[in-house]
């Protein structure tokens, strides 16, 4: 199961991902009686919204979303034209902002960020039932 959306500009590009991405998981657990924990529902829409804010802020041009499964775990993947990948900032409790990629390297089960021909994907995966072995350190590939 899988579907993908352009996304464009605008105030409600955020929170039209996170609705996407709830409703695709809502379908998989109504119709096909998939798992779908509300920890992973709320997970989701967390990383949905780090990385589309994180895309739309600091790439010009269109985002791409992908949302996918493969065996347990939603992936989410996020596509835009900036080919320079995300770095995780050291910790300081002084920082205000920009603590999204930290957010979702936190929460993921697994991360990793690629340089493709045109831009970069940014993608997280999740799973999908409470079961899951927890979060992992999330891993930048070049």
């Amino acid at each position: 199961m899988r579907t993908t959306v352009a996304l464009g500009g605008g105030g409600a590009t955020i929170a039209q991902a996170r609705h996407l991405a709830a409703g695709f998981l809502a379908r998989l657990r109504d119709e096909r009686g998939l798992p779908v924990s509300q920890r992973s529902m709320d997970l989701t829409q967390l990383v949905v919204s780090e990385l589309v804010t994180n895309a739309r802020k600091y790439a010009p041009g269109p985002v791409l979303m992908d949302l996918r499964i493969d065996g347990g775990m939603v992936e989410v993947a996020v596509w835009d034209s900036d080919p320079v990948l995300p770095v995780a900032r050291a910790a300081d409790v002084g920082r205000v902002g920009q603590h999204g990629l930290e957010i979702v390297m936190a929460v993921a089960e697994g991360f990793e960020a690629q340089r493709v021909s045109v831009g970069k994907r940014v993608t997280a995966r999740i799973g999908l039932a409470d079961e899951s072995s927890g979060p992992r350190k999330g891993q930048l590939c070049q």
